[in-house]
């Protein structure tokens, strides 16, 4: 595997300057979550250890489990051959989604239409 810095690489940002960061279970694969990253949040992230997001609807640096206490301790980052994705693969002790769950993908859709993990088996 290829091992670049920030440096290195020009990242491709959208117009407000964000890269989508997909957040992995390390070990599993499991996805936790998707969430925006900028240059400053991703320094951060390499600087503490720990997941730094840019919140679109704040328009603020956030990280992620300083709140909850279920901080994500970053294991490895990933880019994407097309540098406009990233893959961040972390240890994540507790719930990922704002919502309580695990991951924020907990819903099937079947159909066209959501389904909870409590319908899966109906």
């Amino acid at each position: 595997m290829e091992t670049i810095t920030i440096d290195d690489i020009k990242l491709k940002l959208d117009a407000q300057g964000l890269i989508p960061a997909v957040v992995q279970q390390h070990d599993t694969g499991e996805v936790l979550m998707v969430a925006w990253m900028n240059e400053q949040s991703l320094r951060l992230t390499f600087k503490t250890g720990t997941t730094w997001f840019w919140s679109r609807s704040r328009q603020e640096l956030w990280n992620k489990g300083a709140t909850s206490g279920n901080m994500q301790q970053v294991k490895r980052v990933l880019i994407d051959c097309d540098a406009d994705t990233l893959v961040v693969e972390v240890d994540s002790p507790g719930p990922a989604c704002h919502t309580g769950h695990r991951s924020c993908f907990y819903r099937e859709l079947v159909d066209g239409a959501p389904r909870r993990p409590e319908q899966q088996g109906e």
